[in-house]
């Protein structure tokens, strides 16, 4: 017969789960600590996506209704941030455009990492033929400058969101895949690599619960590193025409959308998202710092 529920094995029963809670406030305490900066990135890229999330309850206009008695007009008590060449307002297609432009980073940098991390783990545990040509593919990729691999496949596929994601996470698979496959390499000769083998666990098994979590650091690094830099590509993207177009807006298109006369004539149109995309890469490094300074083996002990 099962015995009834009482206050005492209640509390009993949820003691580990509060155990687990307080361990994990002191583990982030301690990263505050110790990682001030990375907590500063965390906070950054939390208000940012935040605000990307609340947009249609945050933003004071419609960000594609414009004003034509209002045409680049400076900031105001109506416009905080003030007005484009159209006479939308700067604050509410900022706020919109932190949508696009870290879901744009964020996409980007986790496809290209998943995908070159898929290809790095799984062709340097195999090796032979699969291995060799890969790495001469990667190769490849390599040489191209990483903006101009990102701007060619942009033109092949056409501009759109989804495209754009694709396009930007192309030049990050191969530099992950490089990463992925020099850990592997070092892992394959392990000896509890060796331990799993004998004990009969396939390929995909040793890779899955074995290899991967061991390459997972390293990864994660570029990722935080790769997502910044995923931003600013975008924004140069856009500027070239072969990004985000209207009526979308991202921070990239809102700079790209001014010319060289009107920054001069109406720099707030260039100002705030540019600081917008610069506190993002800005908080992106700082994370990806912190975890690396967390994770790195040599630098636990200092």
């Amino acid at each position: 017969m099962t015995p009834p529920l009482t206050a005492v094995t209640v509390a009993a029963a949820s003691t580990p789960s509060a155990a687990r809670q307080a361990s994990r406030l002191r583990a982030l305490g301690r990263m505050a600590r110790e990682q001030p900066l990375g907590a500063m990135g965390v906070i950054v890229l939390a208000v940012m996506a935040i605000v990307a999330i609340g947009a249609p309850y945050i933003a004071p206009f419609d960000p594609t209704q414009g004003d034509a008695a209002a045409l680049s007009s400076p900031p105001n008590a109506g416009n905080w941030l003030g007005t484009d060449a159209f006479g939308r307002d700067n604050l509410s297609r900022l706020i919109y455009g932190a949508r696009i432009s870290l879901l744009v980073g964020l996409g980007a940098s986790l496809l290209g990492v998943v995908v070159g991390a898929a290809l790095g783990i799984v062709t340097a545990y195999r090796g032979g033929w699969a291995d060799v040509v890969t790495q001469r593919v990667m190769d490849a990729l390599l040489a191209f400058p990483m903006l101009l691999l990102a701007l060619a496949m942009a033109a092949v596929l056409g501009p759109s969101l989804p495209n754009v994601i694709v396009a930007l996470a192309m030049p990050i698979v191969p530099r992950a895949a490089r990463i992925a496959r020099s850990s592997v390499l070092v892992l394959k000769a392990a000896t509890f690599i060796e331990a799993a083998r004998a004990t009969g666990c396939s390929d995909l098994r040793i890779m899955l619960r074995h290899v991967l979590p061991n390459t997972f650091a390293p990864l994660l690094v570029i990722a935080t590193a790769y997502l910044g830099l995923a931003i600013i590509q975008e924004a140069a993207l856009d500027y070239l025409g072969a990004g985000i177009q209207e009526p979308d807006s991202s921070w990239g298109l809102m700079m790209s959308g001014s010319a060289t006369s009107l920054a001069l004539t109406a720099p707030w149109i260039v100002i705030f998202p540019g600081l917008a995309i610069c506190l993002t890469v800005l908080a992106s490094n700082l994370l990806g710092d912190a975890i690396r300074d967390l994770l790195d083996p040599k630098l636990l002990g200092k």
